[in-house]
């Protein structure tokens, strides 16, 4: 069964073209990556953000949401709840909308507290998932 939530999170998808993958990496057998090149390959444009790496998948990769060069409708996090903490307040101050919080990346206080600057959450959902389902009009699982 669809929860209003998940149908919630299709639809923040649907809508998007730019996301900023924070935590984004070229080692091929870890999320970031996985979660970077899924999202290459169903068209939407990506900004890998990890202050490790110049370039992941042959995109340039910035250090910091504050680095990037346009707005992303929504910032995924593939990295631990303290950093999405930060991540968090980052979104706020920039006025990015729209916060996908990987599994393992979020706590109830963190979501909470991204309510609380009025961001709209996705958390504990798959984005890998989601996107497998993006295509199915009433996706039943």
């Amino acid at each position: 069964m669809v929860t209003p939530e998940i149908r919630e999170a299709l639809e923040i998808l649907k809508k998007a073209r730019t996301l900023a993958v924070v935590g984004a990496t070229p080692h091929q057998e870890k999320y970031g990556y996985k979660i970077l090149e899924a999202l290459q390959a169903a068209g939407y444009q990506v900004l890998p953000i990890n202050p490790k790496y110049d370039a992941i998948a042959g995109v340039t990769c910035f250090p910091s949401l504050q680095a990037l060069p346009l707005k992303p409708e929504i910032v995924v996090t593939v990295v631990p709840p303290e950093v999405t903490a930060r991540i968090v307040d980052e979104c706020s101050q920039l006025g990015l909308p729209v916060i996908w919080m990987q599994p393992g990346s979020w706590s109830e206080e963190i979501v909470a507290r991204a309510r609380d600057y009025g961001l709209k959450v996705v958390h504990d959902l798959c984005l890998l998932f989601s996107l497998k389902n993006l295509n199915f009009p009433d996706p039943s699982f």
